[in-house]
């Protein structure tokens, strides 16, 4: 059974629902205990004085607003305890508003809303008016001594509570994008089409923490007794950016159209694969060329001056017989002057 972390209830206008909160989350974070190395004995802090270089116990410790420069103001508890916010069992709605209007920056964790045995009616009662109206209810809870902004929206035929940023806690963005650059219609539509290509319905079941499972599988595997070697990972060169070669191969890519080659990483090489059918048929023509130019050029001399005539001379026949017949005849004074 889910642990409550809350009870009280929600109220808008007269009506009041007894409610409680559940956990929606849960964290899948591996963690970690330090260690001593060779004999498995784990690491425990102490607090220490700085200045005695002593341990200090719990009920010697105060707390201190760090002004800078080692100057602190000290606060007691009993002055904490005056400007804690009362302790509240309700959640009172101060608002009404479009979801559309609330940016997920001021979301942090959510929380189950449930309904008291009792409860069930006004529960259904605001849930289904939320969702005819599209409206998510906006009011203030206390909890784990402090005042916290909520936000209360319908989720599948219950509430969900989002606990809440205050818009001081939201910090500004302006120029962290850098200076506006200019971009070309015809960037835009291929990004464009790129992004309806890859367009599809949300579905979290097809998302995993994949570095969480190869991690406990280590896990198990080194606690099976198995040895376990690291391969060093080789750090891949840094590739210069294209960003009309990176759109048109991820486009290519994207509608199953890409070869080997259009592995679209944005690079220089992304260019040359996005370039249309007859230049590569060129390329291909070029190597055959210089390809024969090399063998030519690596037989010996005395080969190539008599293979040269032939293949002039091949396309006509006739022209090569009379050839033939001219160096026969010509031979011939030549050896008799050489006897």
């Amino acid at each position: 059974m889910a642990t409550t972390i809350w009870t009280g209830s929600i109220s808008f206008g007269l009506v009041t629902v007894p409610v409680r909160l559940v956990p929606a989350t849960k964290s899948r974070d591996v963690s970690f205990h330090q260690l001593e190395e060779g004999t498995g004995s784990r690491i425990r802090y102490k607090r220490i004085s700085e200045a005695s270089g002593e341990e200090v116990s719990n009920d010697q410790i105060v707390k201190g607003y760090d002004l800078g420069g080692g100057q602190y103001v000290v606060m007691e508890p009993d002055e904490l305890a005056a400007l804690a916010p009362k302790a509240s069992k309700q959640i009172e709605i101060e608002d009404f508003v479009d979801l559309d209007q609330i940016d997920p920056l001021y979301f942090e964790n959510p929380y189950y809303v449930v309904p008291d045995k009792n409860a069930a009616k006004p529960y259904q009662l605001l849930v289904r008016a939320m969702e005819e109206l599209h409206k998510v209810a906006i009011g203030r809870v206390v909890l784990r001594s402090k005042e916290r902004l909520v936000a209360i929206r319908p989720l599948d035929g219950m509430l969900c509570i989002e606990m809440m940023r205050y818009a001081d806690e939201v910090l500004p963005h302006a120029g962290l994008a850098g200076d506006e650059a200019e971009v070309s219609e015809r960037e835009l539509k291929m990004a464009e089409q790129l992004i309806q290509s890859l367009a599809s319905d949300f579905e979290p079941e097809k998302y995993h923490d994949e570095y969480r499972e190869q991690l406990l599988d280590l896990i198990d595997r080194k606690a099976a007794g198995e040895e376990i070697v690291a391969q060093p990972q080789a750090q891949e060169p840094a590739k210069v950016l294209d960003l009309m070669a990176a759109l048109e191969a991820s486009l290519a890519r994207a509608s199953g159209t890409a070869t080997e080659d259009d592995t679209s990483d944005g690079s220089a090489e992304a260019e040359e694969s996005a370039k249309p059918k007859r230049a590569s048929s060129a390329k291909k023509s070029a190597a055959k060329k210089s390809t024969a130019a090399a063998e030519i050029a690596a037989v010996p001399k005395s080969q190539s001056a008599r293979k040269a005539p032939a293949k002039a001379t091949a396309k006509k026949a006739p022209a090569k017989k009379t050839a033939a017949k001219k160096s026969t005849s010509s031979e011939a004074p030549a050896k008799k002057r050489s006897a």
